[in-house]
């Protein structure tokens, strides 16, 4: 874990679920705990990733024990995966509101991020969203063999068809709710490169602005991935320039951009466009 902090990732997810054996929960809420703590008084938190940790599902009954444990200064969001109905959220929203008040935190300091693997979780994303404030986003698990595609029934293929409309929906929902940082799940194959980049590449194109990786040798070719393209970069900024000029005339609210119309729709696009390749840099 101390590792994860230097691999240069924008986030570590410390885990206590799935990768963690029942009988070593407790063992595994102390590590996380101390990790946080370490990182905190060192000023990991203030210069480095976020630290985020994927809690236990609700219906585990081990979700309050978890949270008990590593809810501190320094952490900034805890992954709740499974997760199915607006009672879970808000239960968590009130759970972690009363221990920032016990802790001296300041309301609100750790976020949620939903984590949707099943198909009643797709089916109710957009009012699993909004039933807290502090749901800062979601992340759809798609890896192959997962919880998602095991409840769906459905294949897996490179080409991401499977699980194309479930992407696509919880893409649709993180927006329609004023999210901006919709994430993908994890790539499982470690030793599928190329197949990584033209997953990322497909959720990218979708809308999805990064995803979850389990290795550090998968975050070069994400980034990657994600990334917004330097010539599309130049055109936005060309249009941002433009639209902008011909508007401080008030002479026209439409022009042409490399023989392409545009309007007041497009120029926003453009900076949004803009704004998202800051992040790559």
């Amino acid at each position: 874990m101390a590792k994860a902090l230097e691999s240069g990732a924008d986030a570590v997810l410390l885990d206590l679920e799935d990768s963690v054996a029942i009988a070593a929960k407790a063992e595994a809420r102390s590590l996380v705990a101390k990790v946080i703590d370490d990182a905190a008084a060192a000023g990991v938190t203030r210069s480095g990733p976020a630290i985020f940790v994927r809690v236990n599902a609700t219906a585990t009954g081990l979700l309050d024990e978890d949270l008990a444990a590593i809810v501190r200064p320094g952490l900034d969001a805890v992954f709740l995966p499974k997760v199915e109905s607006v009672s879970e959220v808000r239960n968590a929203d009130s759970t972690l509101e009363r221990l920032e008040s016990a802790r001296g935190m300041k309301p609100g300091a750790v976020e949620i991020v939903l984590m949707i693997e099943s198909a009643l979780g797709v089916y109710r994303c957009f009012d699993l969203i909004k039933a807290s404030p502090r749901v800062a986003s979601t992340c759809i698990g798609v890896a192959r063999d997962g919880d998602l595609q095991t409840d769906l029934g459905c294949s897996w293929s490179i080409e991401g068809t499977e699980l194309l409309y479930a992407r696509s929906k919880v893409l649709l929902d993180t927006r329609a709710a004023g999210k901006a940082w919709p994430l993908d799940g994890v790539f499982s194959d470690l030793g599928d490169e190329e197949g990584l980049i033209k997953d990322s590449t497909l959720s990218a194109r979708l809308g999805y602005v990064g995803r979850t990786v389990i290795h550090p040798k998968q975050i070069a070719p994400v980034r990657r991935a994600y990334a917004v393209p330097e010539a599309d970069v130049a055109y936005y900024q060309q249009v941002v320039t433009e639209f902008e000029a011909v508007e401080k005339t008030g002479a026209a609210a439409a022009i042409t951009v490399n023989g392409k119309l545009v309007d007041y729709a497009m120029y926003q696009r453009a900076k949004r466009v803009l704004d998202l390749a800051k992040l790559d840099r």
